[in-house]
């Protein structure tokens, strides 16, 4: 017989909750020890705080909850609550009878992966002195499962493994589209994408986004895939963000956190750094919980007596104090652009400006077309600071063209100041070459979006040519399609150089003409020594 306590604890835990008519529990490791012993009221137990998680693979903790009821009631949803979010061992309840004895015994443990979709296994009542289960055996093999490598035998020791979310009031047809582009921006960042989770809500849950049940089942998931990061395809305020993490020992991520990494590593030049820290800064301040509020700083002297800050309130000031300068900084930087727009419209140079959705390939026509060698990745935001080069078109015509940022859809609030200082080349263009993908499925939706922010921007007066990258990717239907819907469009393979020289000519065709003065005549002598490729624009 293999009982998971002892007769003793099962006397003395019936006998207590008898005399006090109170749930009694008790935490006990794998070694049979009783770590803590919890004095509940009649109804139920309130488990205190267990610390964070073990880090052995495996990710349960190590302990069982043991814990009494009085009369027939057997293990309730709360105590299957308080299993999973806990990342017990297992649970179990002892059923106390009238006169003090112990009745029955059940008890109940998550499961790895199945086909049925379950999440908890729950036995039947059974004898309380004669359960003959092999708890320990049980365990062992179910950590085992749950630490199994990844689905092709690879383990991801240098990436975060992430579980993505979307919790919407939209059709699920949209979430599943927005849910692939959260994935690609997860990749992007680094992480490795362990699972999905979708549901569709009639209104969002302002505490924890999802109901209790939900969460309990993404719980789960995370123990099944071995997730450290829960990545929401949303923005959540700071009281949800705090919410979650009480209830959960994960990280967790919400859309405009992922975007701000995903610039942070992406960002060269001094003008991003700085833009991208002061996003995240402007982030980070509301978000800001105050939780150790013992943790103060005593102050000596006059006027310094007392409790002094808080390292909350310290950590306030020292982002407003950063923020200050960074937008000091970028005022700098923002006169100097101006000053260089200024040079560049003296020396009468038609500007031709790259926009379109991340990832359609804008960099990689740039390098086509000017023989750069700009770096490039089939990745989203691989290329995040804006790239001028000047290059000489047919009947001596030179152009300026300036790569920009990749657009996206959903951009949260907080972003687009950033996001739109990035794109302040884009008022002085004459041309705006608006790049689409022509082998992507939701391409409409795609040039849909990038025109809805030129509008927004004020853009939209600006001549547009709209350039059908990756056609040799596309497929029949997809080109039959895309030609009828977009019967002026140029498609071209900025990779294959395939159509550039078209996609040229329809630039000169609207270009206005070419005005010009010694600083033109300077740039013709450049051009002829053979200085025409790779140079930057601030050599002008």
């Amino acid at each position: 017989m293999d009982l998971p306590y002892t007769k003793e604890q099962a006397w003395e835990i019936a006998r207590i909750t008898h005399e006090l008519k109170r749930q009694i529990g008790l935490l006990i490791d794998r070694k049979g020890r009783v770590i803590k012993v919890i004095i509940g009221n009649n109804d139920q137990i309130v488990i205190p705080y267990l610390g964070r998680l073990r880090t052995k693979s495996g990710r349960l903790r190590g302990l069982r909850l043991l814990h009494t009821h009085r009369g027939t009631t057997p293990l309730t949803q709360e105590d299957i609550m308080d299993l999973i979010f806990l990342n017990l061992d297992s649970i179990l309840v002892l059923l106390v009878n009238e006169q003090g004895s112990p009745s029955l015994f059940q008890w109940a443990h998550i499961l790895p992966p199945n086909s049925e979709n379950k999440l908890y296994f729950t036995s039947q009542l059974l004898p309380w002195n004669e359960s003959n289960i092999n708890l320990k055996g049980t365990i062992d093999a179910l950590e085992k499962e749950l630490s199994r490598k990844s689905e092709h035998g690879i383990e991801y020791k240098k990436t975060e493994k992430a579980l993505l979310v979307s919790i919407d009031t939209c059709p699920k047809s949209e979430q599943e589209k927005s849910l692939k582009e959260l994935e690609e921006l997860a990749k992007t960042a680094g992480a490795h994408v362990c699972g999905k989770l979708i549901q569709r809500v009639n209104s969002i849950n302002p505490k924890y986004i999802m109901g209790k049940g939900k969460l309990a089942e993404l719980e789960v998931m995370c123990l099944q895939t071995n997730s450290d990061i829960l990545i929401f395809d949303r923005e959540l305020t700071p009281s949800q963000i705090n919410n979650l993490a009480n209830i959960t020992d994960r990280k967790i991520i919400d859309r405009t956190q992922l975007i701000l990494d995903i610039f942070a590593q992406h960002a060269k030049s001094k003008a991003g750094k700085f833009q991208v820290e002061l996003a995240q800064l402007e982030y980070t301040l509301p978000r800001l919980v105050g939780k150790n509020r013992a943790m103060s700083r005593l102050t000596g002297g006059i006027g310094g007596r007392g409790p002094g800050e808080t390292k909350l309130e310290l950590d306030r000031r020292k982002i407003r104090e950063r923020r200050t300068r960074l937008k000091k900084e970028l005022k700098k930087i923002k006169d100097q652009r101006i000053h260089t727009r200024q040079r560049r419209q003296k020396a009468g140079l038609p500007v031709v400006s790259l926009v379109g959705y991340t990832n359609v390939g804008k960099t990689t026509l740039l390098n086509s077309l000017t023989h750069s060698n700009i770096y490039t990745a089939n990745k989203l935001f691989a290329t995040l600071d804006p790239t001028s080069r000047r290059i000489r078109f047919p009947n001596e015509k030179q152009v300026i063209i300036t790569d920009t940022v990749g657009f996206i859809r959903y951009l949260p609030d907080k972003l687009k100041q950033t996001f739109m200082a990035t794109l302040e080349e884009l008022h002085i263009s004459d041309v705006i070459l608006h790049v689409a993908d022509a082998s992507h499925e939701e391409i409409e939706l795609q040039v849909e979006a990038v025109r809805s922010i030129l509008h927004e921007m004020e853009l939209d007066t600006i001549p547009e040519l709209l350039v059908l990258n990756k056609w040799d990717m596309a497929t029949k239907e997809q080109k039959k399609k895309l030609e009828y819907i977009y019967p002026f469009a140029v498609p071209i393979s900025a990779l294959k150089k395939l159509n550039l020289e078209l996609l040229v000519e329809k630039i000169c065709d609207i270009l206005p003409p070419l005005k010009l003065n010694k600083y033109s005549f300077r740039l013709r002598k450049e051009v002829e020594n053979g200085n025409i490729f790779s140079t930057t624009i601030e050599d002008l």
